[in-house]
């Protein structure tokens, strides 16, 4: 391709893009300019929100419920209250401030641990650059880069009205604009099944608040997540044209809708209060909703694209295709490992009132489960193939990663530990089994996060202790959350509905989007595009400039004009 028909694409692309965000921004600025919410934080926190640490509010409000059994208690408390705050109106100012202060602090937990979650996208372009080869790095890195941005955009028009439009959240005031009325609702044996909200979309005036932000910012970025997976698992063959409309399906359809069914107040999360299963479809920081519908999703776009070109032989045998940069992917790991010190404790979405402060055993647990993954995987490799393999045992730590974020809230460090251990096993073999059926993931994503994450669902209904207090509730439930070894086999069984759910829902709806999109948008390179590198044709650019990689030898060459591909081998 020439550079002219290079930019001519690119232009006509982009010029489409920007007249529709000018649609958008115009019918934004015609909308009613008329602010709700607490768009300046001074309404945010008050005395209702001062709690002990059995989350027993400071304030007792008025019972309105008449015909309650235990209405006339309530109404003796409520009096009890309201004439010692006649006698002491400071206590009621002071309660104020401690309100307000712990939603203050609430709200800065929350997003100083999404800022960690967020930089783990340059943990994810570091190990999928690293395992991939030099002639795609700019492609691979720039998918990376790019996923941020588009899924960003879309979570905001969008995912987030969709997802969580719905969902109060008491740790940060029950902040407004996200109303449970906004849940769309059908009833189904007798029972209503929340399927989507309708509240929130391009984060309108009417969620114009200080908690609503904060809560799109840290959902924002677990979205993230699960949009950079499938880049791992189809890189150096996936066009960027297809690449950009899967970043719009994945954050504004395929995650929120899962992420609606199990966190924001959908039916998933309801299988206790309407079916008796446990606390309903638990899932702490997103083994589910983030690593296996991400896991899922590539899956289904590794089968679409195929293998690549020179990965299986005739006889069915694998080529070996190394990675260009281990050092690159393994200081990657490390970023990732990081960033879920915010992942998982961050989930409690506070540390002040009402049992958060539990996020020190959160973030010691799901170190360990890193570990226990990763010395599995190191053991067994030694024993498969005499040798530990670097890489196997960075996906080790981080499919134990994977599997703890789920049950990360309600589990101790052993059950973390065994979590991680067998989640390590897990993914040696899930890397083995896939090659054998000749489905082609150059990093592993799809063990990783769709079987990591498909294994930390089901660990959660096995091993939750029934320890974690979080406000004495969990999906409307009363009590703490139990798994099959603790005494509850419904929770094990709403679990296992989720994982079914996962699958039908993240693998099967995203097969069907890609086999849609590739009849119109095409999924995969041209053949020779795929043999020279796609850094040149896809990008405009080579990451490793200096160096021409023929046949697997690196040698320095002069400048080129753009759009004459100078890598034509292998490496």
């Amino acid at each position: 391709m020439t550079k002219d028909m290079f930019k001519s694409r690119w232009l006509k692309f982009l010029s489409r893009a920007l007249i529709a965000m000018c649609l958008v921004f115009c019918t934004l600025l015609i909308a009613e300019r008329v602010f709700a919410a607490d768009p300046g934080g001074s309404k945010t926190g008050a005395a209702a929100d001062a709690q002990d640490a059995q989350a027993n509010s400071f304030v007792i409000t008025e019972p309105t419920d008449k015909t309650a059994p235990d209405y006339a208690e309530k109404e003796k408390a409520f009096q009890e209250f309201r004439t010692q705050s006649e006698r002491e109106p400071l206590a009621i100012r002071l309660a104020d401030s401690v309100g307000q202060n712990r939603i203050a602090i609430n709200l800065m937990w929350t997003l100083v641990t999404g800022f960690l979650v967020m930089f783990m996208q340059a943990g994810f372009a570091l190990v999928e650059t690293g395992f991939t080869r030099a002639k795609n790095a700019s492609h691979t890195m720039l998918m990376n880069f790019l996923i941020y941005v588009i899924g960003l955009t879309g979570f905001w028009i969008a995912g987030f009205a969709i997802m969580y439009g719905a969902m109060p959240v008491a740790s940060l005031g029950g902040t407004a604009g996200l109303d449970a009325s906004k849940e769309f609702v059908l009833n189904l044996f007798g029972k209503p099944f929340g399927l989507f909200s309708t509240n929130g979309w391009f984060l309108n005036n009417d969620v114009y608040d200080v908690g609503v932000y904060t809560i799109f910012l840290f959902q924002m970025v677990f979205m993230d997540t699960a949009a950079t997976i499938p880049t791992g698992s189809m890189a150096e063959r996936w066009t960027l044209k297809s690449f950009a409309i899967y970043g719009f399906f994945m954050s504004m359809i395929l995650y929120p809708l899962f992420g609606n069914w199990a966190w924001g107040g959908g039916w998933l999360s309801q299988l206790g209060v309407n079916f008796g299963l446990g606390h309903g479809y638990a899932d702490f920081a997103g083994s589910g909703v983030v690593h296996a519908v991400g896991g899922l999703c590539a899956l289904a776009g590794a089968i679409a694209l195929g293998p690549r070109i020179g990965k299986y032989n005739e006889d069915g045998s694998a080529n070996a295709i190394p990675g260009h940069h281990i050092p690159m992917a393994l200081l990657g790991t490390f970023i990732l490992a990081f960033g879920w010190f915010g992942f998982n404790p961050g989930s409690t979405l506070g540390v002040a009132g009402g049992g958060l402060n539990r996020v020190g055993i959160i973030a010691t647990t799901t170190m360990i489960a890193g570990a226990g993954g990763a010395l599995s995987t190191a053991l067994y490799m030694i024993f498969r193939n005499g040798k530990p393999d670097p890489t196997m045992i960075a996906n080790g730590l981080l499919v134990g990663l994977v599997a703890i974020t789920a049950p990360s809230g309600f589990v101790g460090a052993t059950a973390g530990f065994i979590i991680g251990v067998i989640a390590g096993i897990l993914v040696c073999l899930s890397v083995e089994f896939f090659d054998r059926i000749h489905i082609d993931d150059p990093v592993g994503a799809i063990s990783v996060h769709g079987v990591g994450g498909l294994w930390g669902v089901i660990a959660l209904g096995l091993f939750a202790d029934g320890s974690a207090f979080y406000g004495g509730a969990w999906n409307g439930v009363a009590g703490s959350v139990r798994g099959l070894f603790y005494g509850d086999p419904g929770q094990l069984v709403a679990q296992l509905v989720g994982c079914i759910t996962l699958i039908i829902w993240a693998f099967g709806f995203s097969f069907v989007f890609f086999k849609v999109l590739d009849k119109f948008v095409k999924l995969r390179v041209p053949a020779q595009v795929e043999i020279d590198g796609l850094d040149v044709e896809e990008t405009g650019i080579l990451a490793y400039p200096e160096f021409n990689l023929a046949h697997g030898a690196m040698s320095r060459v002069e400048p080129y004009p753009m759009g004459n591909p100078l890598n034509t081998g292998e490496y």
